[in-house]
């Protein structure tokens, strides 16, 4: 069984390869009473005289093996879950523990929550079949699969609601940040932290560019308050413990600088006029805090929090004219292929601009190419080939996943 908290350390100097959705659903006892179970998300569990509670659940397609986990570790009743947002990632398995509990004549389970979560869940059933192509795209998934069915909670809160369960106190905070429904829990005398997924192992997810919108402003000043608080254990939804008071502090601290930087920067420019593709080529993160073991864009990565600042103030259009009305996609591609002489020739044209070093441009060319004539096998040919390249020049989940989906349409058939 892998040791959680000696892979902690190891991850916090930097060794290894690591990412923070890889977990498989081992666990350890980080503090007296309190288990942390890793998972592609994480699940917490705390032993309290009235029974377990339970902050997140974990992912609907692992449900059973952070239950079976969580079970090795304990096998008290469930009292309550705590939900820190609504993602398909944290709030499924509920029902097995109460099983459990019907099973020994154990109360019900109550299930606590921001008030948002209900209208989250109500949005997830109407869009079920976008969420499903969205995770398709994103994780390389054989089907477009979405869940419908849903535990909502038993109880909500607006802004803060203190909680005692069996001589252990908790204290929920709401703040915006990867979700507008986000809770982060404070057990101030066990001095541990639990942030969901405003701390993930990761550049935080806050530009992710097929969900809904993000707050990074409201992120940041989350991230500073929990840094206030001199907590020496920080549990996270995604990733690793964290042990020690200065460690903790360091890990928010530099998390808030990184969306507090590319925030106002961005606010900067949109008040001076620029457009957003001159903010999205403009600003950019620190290096000195991208390469924190920590702060790494494994997932999201900053030029996607970018765009979601501009989507926050500014709103859909981007401050270039053209593309405010603009022709459909087919029509623009057939001018410029035909322009370049053809697909063929345009095809051959974005190969070498991918052989200069500039994806960027060359997948563009590409996309005319393929796109003025589907059936062009140089030009699927092409836009495949730098796709496949442009998975290997990238870090994040999110960008290698589109890309992934956009060199296997090339392979395909073009479509």
């Amino acid at each position: 069984m892998t040791d959680v908290l000696a892979l902690a350390e190891q991850v916090w100097r930097g060794e290894g390869d690591y990412h923070p959705f890889r977990g498989a659903g081992h666990w350890a006892e980080v503090a007296d009473g309190i288990a942390f179970v890793h998972g592609f998300s994480n699940v917490n569990g705390i032993a309290t005289d009235d029974g377990l509670v339970l902050v997140d659940t974990g992912m609907y397609l692992l449900a059973d093996i952070m239950h079976d986990a969580v079970r090795e570790w304990s096998p008290s009743p469930l009292h309550t879950v705590v939900f820190t947002h609504g993602h398909v990632d944290h709030v499924f398995g509920v029902d097995r523990y109460e099983a459990d509990n019907s099973a020994v004549g154990a109360p019900a389970v109550r299930v606590v929550a921001h008030e948002a979560v209900a209208d989250r869940f109500d949005r997830y059933r109407a869009t079920a079949g976008y969420n499903g192509l969205i995770n398709q795209r994103q994780f390389s998934l054989p089907e477009a699969a979405w869940p419908t069915d849903y535990r909502y909670p038993d109880a909500t809160y607006r802004d803060r609601l203190d909680l005692e369960v069996g001589g252990r106190r908790f204290e929920l905070h709401h703040d915006r940040g990867e979700t507008d429904d986000h809770t982060w829990v404070w057990m101030p005398e066990e001095r541990v932290v639990l942030t969901g997924d405003l701390f993930i192992w990761a550049s935080p997810n806050c530009g992710n560019p097929q969900k809904v919108q993000r707050y990074p402003k409201d992120w940041a000043r989350a991230l500073r308050e929990m840094a206030s608080l001199g907590a020496e254990v920080l549990l996270p939804g995604h990733g690793l413990p964290i042990l020690g008071a200065d460690r903790v502090r360091e890990a928010l601290s530099d998390s808030a600088e990184l969306l507090e930087i590319l925030h106002d920067e961005t606010l900067a420019m949109m008040n001076a006029g620029a457009t957003l593709d001159e903010i999205v080529h403009t600003v950019h993160a620190p290096a000195r805090l991208l390469e924190r073991p920590y702060l790494r864009p494994v997932y999201d990565e900053p030029e996607f929090v970018v765009r979601n600042v501009w989507r926050l103030y500014g709103g859909w259009y981007d401050g270039n004219p053209a593309r405010l009305k603009p022709p459909p996609d087919a029509v623009v591609s057939a001018e410029v292929t035909a322009l370049a002489g053809g697909p063929g020739a345009l095809g051959e044209r974005a190969l070498q601009v991918a052989d200069s070093g500039d994806l960027r441009l060359a997948a563009q060319l590409a996309e005319w190419a393929a796109t003025a004539d589907p059936d062009h096998a140089g030009a699927r040919d092409a836009r495949a080939t730098i796709y496949r390249r442009r998975i290997d020049a990238e870090s994040s989940t999110m960008a290698k996943g589109i890309f992934r989906w956009a060199a296997a349409r090339g392979d395909d058939d073009g479509s």
